[in-house]
């Protein structure tokens, strides 16, 4: 089973719009052309596939999606617009990977930059957990681990320590994956790995205090491929 993330498209209603210095479109375009050809059974996008929150967004995102010709899936990150997700695809809480199980987090809050789940979220997580023994991935979009810089460990998931919390008495989990951060990242936290993909946007300088964007870096997305009970995965990146 071969899951590709793909993270941060930061997409506007005019298809030629910058992000912040590169075109946000094209840079996608580029991603999913290799990703395609890697020939992914399920790709999953953690969030900010908006940067204007506009309807046209998500539609030129979805088109450009489903021409990969395998399932997909979206989560919201702190630039989205959920409604109008919804409006065009499912926000899905679960996604069947046969032997192994993927689990939908949203850790969007509303007008803030920082993200939390919430009790309510954690419940339902722990309860999908119980009933469901399978190996199981999950994803958000912020961060629930520190990443090392300052300004981004300040917008991260404010609740991490109730997420890690919730998730002992599970030793399925393995792995958790997040976006925002806009470069490659991986830790682990006890026995459960931690990794964040490149964006497919402007990618951010990594172990900074102040924000900065990373130039000489380019999009890229994160391959994940599940063997048994145990991954494997590594970061690609694209010229454009």
């Amino acid at each position: 089973m071969r899951l590709i993330q793909i993270t941060d498209c930061h997409l506007k209603a005019d298809p030629d719009a910058l992000y912040r210095v590169g075109p946000a479109r094209a840079q996608l375009e580029a991603v999913l052309a290799r990703v395609e050809q890697l020939s992914p059974d399920v790709v999953i996008v953690t969030g900010d596939v908006s940067d204007d929150e506009s309807p046209a967004s998500y539609q030129s995102a979805s088109r450009l999606f489903s021409q990969l010709g395998c399932p997909w899936y979206w989560i919201p990150g702190n630039h989205d617009a959920p409604d109008f997700m919804r409006e065009i695809r499912d926000i899905n809480e679960v996604v069947d990977l046969g032997n192994w199980q993927l689990l939908l987090l949203d850790s969007r809050l509303c007008g803030q930059a920082g993200g939390e789940l919430g009790q309510d979220q954690l419940q339902r997580l722990a309860a999908l957990l119980e009933e469901d023994a399978r190996p199981a991935l999950i994803a958000l979009h912020h961060p629930p681990v520190s990443v090392g810089s300052a300004w981004m460990d300040s917008i991260g998931l404010n609740d991490r320590e109730a997420f890690w919390q919730t998730l002992v008495p599970y030793a399925q989990v393995k792995a958790v994956l997040f976006g925002h951060v806009h470069h490659a990242f991986s830790s682990c936290e006890g026995d459960v790995q931690v990794y964040a993909a490149p964006a497919t946007a402007d990618q951010f300088l990594p172990k900074s205090d102040d924000f900065a964007l990373d130039e000489a870096s380019r999009p890229g997305f994160r391959v994940i491929e599940l063997h048994g009970v145990r991954l494997t995965t590594w970061v690609e990146r694209v010229d454009i």
